[in-house]
């Protein structure tokens, strides 16, 4: 990303791009041990690595963020004091959710624990919450209105600016300012564009109102939550004056323990920055006892 910030990058109908050089591993490798970069290069960039470089360009992979919870999936929020405070009511899981299991950079794999552990946590504590409650309570009319509002928002809107290239000037915004390796003054030029991308978006059209499978209504509701995300973690990394992880700056090269050994919380209501606690103490092992396991024979059962 920053060969191509700094001019040296290839032009092309993908836009500004690096070239991945394969060719030199001949035909038998490349089909052997890449089939799947293979497939993917004939399939979406129309070209063959057995003979051209593949067009190749940073993008985003994993969101390591997200709604701060607890390991039952219940959402958090911190008070004045800094204390985590249980929202009531409020559930987070998957990709969404911030156990804070991955910290500033994710291992391979672990995503799973997203998934597989918390996901299943938060199943079995929701269980055991309804049957202790009973009933719960209905959905008032100002509930659903308020969760209405934003899909009556697209769909009452008949003109205004394409949601397409909003979201295009989304992406780019991101992809230069704020992707692996930042800078703040890149960072605060990042911030105003999203600023005006904002504004933008709050005058886009929805062209299809139909009520069945229609995509364009998705990806314009996509586009709103893209947004909220995009500017979160754009103030965040600004906010944060080091280097930890996948968050590397030029201008804070180093980690910094002393002032930074803390989440970033983002608070949307008011745009601004907060710090939560980490949690340093290590988890041990239950102390079940240890497992035996015999062969048997199995035409005897000995």
């Amino acid at each position: 990303m920053i060969e191509i910030r700094e001019g040296r990058g290839c032009d092309g109908p993908w836009g500004p791009h690096a070239k991945l050089k394969l060719d030199h591993l001949g035909k038998e490798v490349l089909e052997s041990r890449l089939p799947g970069i293979l497939e993917l290069s004939r399939t979406f960039a129309h070209v063959d690595p057995v003979k051209e470089p593949i067009p190749v360009i940073p993008t985003c992979h994993y969101m390591m963020g997200g709604i701060p919870t607890k390991v039952t999936g219940q959402a958090l929020t911190v008070n004045e004091k800094g204390e985590d405070v249980v929202i009531p009511g409020l559930f987070a899981v998957g990709e969404i959710a911030c156990v804070s299991v991955h910290g500033a950079n994710r291992l391979g794999g672990n995503s799973l624990l997203d998934l597989v552990v918390f996901g299943r946590a938060a199943g079995l504590h929701l269980q055991e919450s309804i049957a202790e409650q009973g009933t719960l309570r209905d959905a008032s009319e100002s509930d659903i209105e308020g969760s209405l509002d934003r899909l009556n928002r697209w769909n009452n809107t008949r003109s205004g600016e394409d949601p397409v290239a909003i979201r295009k000037a989304l992406q780019e915004c991101m992809q230069h300012n704020f992707s692996v390796f930042r800078e703040g003054d890149a960072m605060h030029k990042g911030l105003e564009q999203l600023k005006v991308i904002r504004e933008r978006l709050k005058n886009a059209r929805l062209d299809d109102t139909s009520s069945e499978f229609n995509t364009q209504r998705v990806e314009c509701l996509e586009l709103d939550n893209l947004m909220e995300t995009a500017y979160a973690t754009a103030v965040s990394a600004n906010f944060r004056t080091e280097s930890r992880g996948a968050h590397s700056r030029f201008d804070f090269p180093d980690r910094d323990d002393e002032n930074w050994l803390c989440h970033s919380l983002y608070l949307p209501e008011s745009e601004s920055m907060t710090r939560r606690s980490v949690n340093m103490e290590t988890e041990t092992a239950s102390g079940h006892s240890r497992r035996r396991f015999v062969l048997t024979n199995a035409e005897t059962g000995k």
